[in-house]
C-alpha cells in the first residue's frame, strides 16, 4: 500500500477520532482513559501545533495520524512532542514509521529542535524497536509510570531525538 501524509481537515474528524479512540480503548499506549467524541475531537486535533493523516493514496482511506505539539513551555517550548496512531487492520504496513519521520521533518519546520516522548510504555515493543531504528536516544525506566487499561503497572521509557 502506498500512502501520502497530509494535513488534518475539519471533515476528518469523524475517521481520524475514530482511530485515536482505538488506541485509547486498547488501553495500552495513550495516557487518555475517555474517548474523544466528535465535537471535541475537531477541537482537539485543531488546537495541535499539527496534525496529520496518511491515507492510501488509491482509495483515500485515512489509515493513520499523528498530533505533534509542544512538550512544555516557555523555555523548553523548543522541545516537541507527538502521538502516533494507526488504524486496527492497517498495522504492521511501514504506516507507523513513515508517521514518526514525517512528525520529525514537521517539528523542524515549525522550528523545534528536539523531539521528546514522556512515556513510551515498556511493553510497547514495536515502537521501541522503531524508535531506536530511527535514532532516539532512550533516557532510562520509569518503574510502573503506566496503569494499563487491565489495571497492572508497566514501565516507561522515556526518549528524545535532536531534529
Amino acid at each position: 500500500m502506498e500512502i501520502i501524509i497530509r494535513e488534518f481537515e475539519r471533515a476528518d474528524t469523524a475517521e481520524a477520532t475514530k482511530i485515536w479512540n482505538e488506541v485509547v480503548f486498547d488501553g495500552v499506549a495513550f495516557p487518555q482513559t475517555e474517548p474523544l467524541g466528535t465535537e471535541d475531537g475537531a477541537e482537539f486535533f485543531l488546537c495541535q501545533s499539527f496534525t496529520a493523516l496518511a491515507c492510501d493514496i488509491e482509495s483515500d482511506e485515512i489509515c493513520g495520524l499523528y498530533i505533534l505539539h509542544p512538550n512544555n513551555v516557555g523555555r523548553c517550548g523548543h522541545i516537541a512532542n507527538a502521538s502516533y496512531a494507526v488504524k486496527r487492520t492497517k498495522k504492521n504496513m511501514g504506516i507507523g514509521e513513515a508517521l514518526v519521520r514525517h512528525s520529525l521533518e514537521k517539528a523542524k519546520e515549525l522550528g523545534f529542535s528536539i523531539m521528546q516522548f514522556n512515556a513510551v510504555v515498556a511493553t510497547n515493543k514495536y515502537a521501541l524497536h522503531l524508535y531506536e531504528k530511527i535514532g532516539f536516544t532512550r533516557l532510562g525506566t520509569i518503574p510502573g509510570g503506566f496503569r494499563l487499561k487491565s489495571g497492572e503497572f508497566a514501565d516507561i521509557v522515556p526518549h528524545y531525538y535532536v531534529l
